[in-house]
């Protein structure tokens, strides 16, 4: 085991933000983890997904399932079903830069999924093969939170580990460990819609600083005992408008 660990906020398709954080990553000292919602909306998801599946199959960065890959696969699994509720969430923006642009127009759900496993074939093992957490020393790392409702946190469903919001920031955390998760952005959690700074409370640690909104990336250096430094990326750059 690594002495430090390097934890990346969502991505969002930010793949200029992303590539910038990754020259303050350390890959001799530091183990890199990405907390999950590499891709949907923003600049280019298809070159964050990959450039994420590189540096796990290369670098053994750990890359923890979010509820944008959840949503991914479920269309992949269920293209008919499921097309509609991924292109709210930003997958038309994915499926645009692993394809083409205007493919909604060209083809069905069915045929699109078609065509993006025959040209990505091991996207999908991949993105299946995804943990949903990640303990190390006293931090527990996770995308969206646990269940502090069950005596175990091990027994957090599938589902709260990719998409919990309100009973994971609410409820005391007597897990014994600090929670380091994105999903829900900080300007959320700190009330005020503008605050893109860590959040920290109760032994939780919000690192999603809503990077593609405007906000920011982080990127947070932890040793086995205490967060050590957050470099925090301001995005000046491309802003997701929920159209383009």
């Amino acid at each position: 085991m690594k002495r430090e660990l390097f934890a990346i906020g969502d991505v969002h398709g930010q793949i200029t933000l992303f590539k910038q954080m990754l020259t303050n990553w350390n890959e001799e000292t530091q183990q890199l983890l990405l907390i999950g919602d590499l891709g949907d909306r923003g600049e280019n998801p298809k070159d964050c997904i990959l450039l994420a599946q590189s540096l796990v199959e290369k670098k053994d960065a750990i890359y923890l399932k979010g509820n944008h890959e959840d949503m991914l696969l479920a269309f992949l699994n269920h293209p008919e079903q499921n097309y509609d509720l991924y292109c709210l969430n930003g997958g038309m923006k994915t499926l645009e830069t692993f394809l083409h642009p205007g493919l909604d127009a060209e083809y069905s759900p069915t045929e699109i999924v078609m065509l993006l496993t025959s040209r990505y074939p091991a996207l999908k093992p991949f993105l299946e093969s995804l943990p949903l957490y990640y303990e190390w020393g006293r931090f527990l790392f996770v995308h969206a939170g646990v269940d502090l409702s069950k005596r175990d946190w091990h027994q957090t469903s599938s589902e709260d580990y990719v998409w919990i919001r309100d009973a994971f920031h609410e409820m005391k955390n007597t897990t014994g460990k600090i929670i380091v998760f994105g999903h829900t952005i900080t300007p959320f959690l700190y009330g005020d819609n503008q605050t893109t700074d860590l959040w920290i409370k109760d032994n939780k640690i919000g690192i999603d600083g809503g990077a593609v909104y405007g906000g920011a990336l982080h990127g947070v250096l932890f040793n086995e005992k205490e967060l050590v430094r957050d470099i925090k990326l301001d995005n000046k750059g491309y802003v997701w408008d929920g159209l383009t």
